[in-house]
């Protein structure tokens, strides 16, 4: 059993809490207050424990950044001392809403919010993986007709073996996990996300991963 901290009480937040805490991990829903995030995150399994981030960050092994991408990298510099030792998982996106609040413009262009968060935050082994799905994917992706993948960046192998690890408890199978290598690849992951706004202009919510073929 690993003991994880998910800072973030929206829909992906409580989508990985739920899902994670079904394979036997404890976990805690962290959002900016205890009252907060125990009222956003209706319907999650009583498993789950609530706090604020700083709390949820300080008593995990593992913390998984589900804020929004546009906001994260201040945030958790703010949790530097909470999430020094741990490995810290990324799957946000940092993009400025585009004028019908769909994702718009990078906020990091020619780099990525992962490698801003490892430049930050020196002491913790960051993992960027999960974001180039829609939420529901990340914790179901055998609901795809297609094999999804999931990419995986980060310098640290053990780190992202533990990670890997964690993927195989969300339902992702070994042949749809794609490691890209360092940290910096994730600039390659993260620019995927400028597909998903047309994709879902169209298509509207409907589950989908932007994936490798073969």
């Amino acid at each position: 059993m690993t003991t994880i901290g998910i800072l973030g009480a929206g829909r992906v937040g409580t989508h990985l809490a739920n899902k994670l805490s079904a394979a036997g991990h404890q976990v805690t829903l962290g959002g900016r207050t205890p009252v907060e995030t125990a009222a956003r995150a209706a319907g999650t399994a009583p498993t789950v424990a609530f706090a604020d981030q700083p709390t949820a960050a300080r008593g995990a092994d593992i913390v998984i950044n589900a804020t929004p991408g546009d906001s994260s990298l201040e945030r958790l510099t703010g949790l530097r001392a909470e999430l020094s030792g741990k490995i810290l998982v990324d799957v946000s996106n940092a993009t400025r809403d585009a004028e019908d609040g769909l994702p718009g413009d990078l906020c990091y262009p020619g780099s990525s919010l992962a490698e801003h968060l490892q430049a930050a935050l020196p002491d913790t082994r960051v993992v960027k993986t999960l974001n180039t799905m829609l939420f529901m994917v990340m914790t179901a992706p055998e609901i795809l007709a297609t094999p999804p993948t999931a990419y995986v960046s980060g310098d640290d192998e053990d780190a992202k073996k533990t990670v890997n690890g964690l993927l195989a408890d969300l339902g992702w199978r070994p042949a749809w996990i794609e490691d890209l290598g360092g940290i910096r690849t994730a600039r390659a992951a993260e620019a995927m996300i400028l597909v998903v706004p047309h994709v879902l202009r169209r298509n509207g919510f409907t589950p989908f991963a932007v994936s490798l073929a073969r």
